[in-house]
C-alpha cells in the first residue's frame, strides 16, 4: 500500500493511498533503465524521460521487449521528453549526470511544485571519480532543493546501489540512505523502495546527502579493487 505523495496547500503531504505514476527524468541510462525495469515488473505505470524523445521512445520498446520476452506480464511504460514526464508523474526520479544536474531541474522546475523528487546524482568529477569531489553547494541534493525551492520535497536516495544490481532479475542486497527534510516525504521514498525488493532507512535532513553521495567515490575504489559492484549494509536495526 503506497502512500499518496502530493502535498496541500500548507505544504503537507496528505493522506490519500494509490499507487503513483512514476517518472524518471533522464530514463535512458543505466540506472534509470533499471529503476523504470523494477517499478514497471512491480505494477507501476511508468514514465521515461529525456532530451530526446527518440531515445525515451527506444528505451520503452526495449523494457516492452524485454518484459515479453521473460513474460512478466503487461507492463505500463511511455516514453516522453523530460519536462512532460515529470508533469505527469505523481513521483519524479532524477537520474542525470552531475553535469546535466542544474540544467535538468530548471527544465521541469515548473512541472515538480507540490510533488516529491528523488535526486540521484552524485557529484562526479571524471576523470577522478574514484576520489570524493563534493560540491560548493554542499552535496547534490542540497543543490536540488535550492534549484527547486520550498514548494518540493526534495529526497536524496540510491547514490550507492549500483546499476548493474537494478538491471538484473536477482534481489538487490544493498540498503538505501535516505535523506530529505521531510520525514513524511522520505517515508514515501522508503515505502517505494520497498515495492521493488529495495530496503530504505531514514538517514536525516537533506545535509546529510553528502554522506551518501561522498561514499558513492568510496565504492567505485572498492569495486576496482575487487572486481564487483559493492554497496553498503545497515547493521543493527530490527
Amino acid at each position: 500500500m503506497i502512500v499518496n505523495s502530493l502535498m496541500n496547500n500548507k505544504g503537507a503531504i496528505v493522506g490519500t493511498q494509490f499507487k503513483q505514476v512514476i517518472a524518471i527524468v533522464g530514463g535512458t541510462g543505466d540506472l534509470g533503465g533499471g529503476l523504470a525495469r523494477r517499478f514497471a515488473r512491480a505494477g507501476f505505470r511508468v514514465l521515461i524521460g529525456s532530451r530526446n524523445q527518440a531515445a525515451a521512445d527506444e528505451s520503452s520498446a526495449d523494457l516492452k521487449a524485454l518484459a515479453a520476452t521473460y513474460d512478466w506480464g503487461d507492463i505500463d511504460i511511455e516514453g516522453m521528453d523530460n519536462p512532460s514526464a515529470a508533469r505527469l508523474g505523481d513521483i519524479v526520479f532524477v537520474t542525470v549526470p552531475f553535469s546535466a544536474q542544474s540544467a535538468t531541474l530548471k527544465s521541469i522546475a515548473a512541472e515538480v511544485q507540490g510533488k516529491i523528487v528523488i535526486d540521484v546524482t552524485v557529484p562526479l568529477v571524471p576523470p577522478r571519480a574514484a576520489r570524493v569531489q563534493l560540491p560548493a553547494g554542499g552535496s547534490a541534493g542540497q543543490i536540488a532543493q535550492h534549484l527547486l525551492g520550498d514548494g518540493v520535497h526534495v529526497v536524496s536516495a540510491l547514490q550507492n546501489v549500483a546499476a548493474a544490481h537494478l538491471n538484473s532479475d536477482d534481489a538487490v542486497e544493498c540498503d538505501v540512505l535516505v535523506t530529505g527534510d521531510n520525514k513524511d516525504a522520505r517515508q514515501v521514498v522508503v515505502d517505494l523502495l520497498a515495492a521493488i525488493d529495495l530496503q530504505g532507512f531514514h538517514a536525516g535532513p537533506i545535509d546529510n546527502a553528502a554522506a551518501a553521495e561522498a561514499l558513492t567515490s568510496v565504492l567505485i575504489n572498492l569495486n576496482k579493487q575487487y572486481k564487483t559492484h559493492a554497496g553498503i549494509k545497515i547493521t543493527g536495526i530490527r
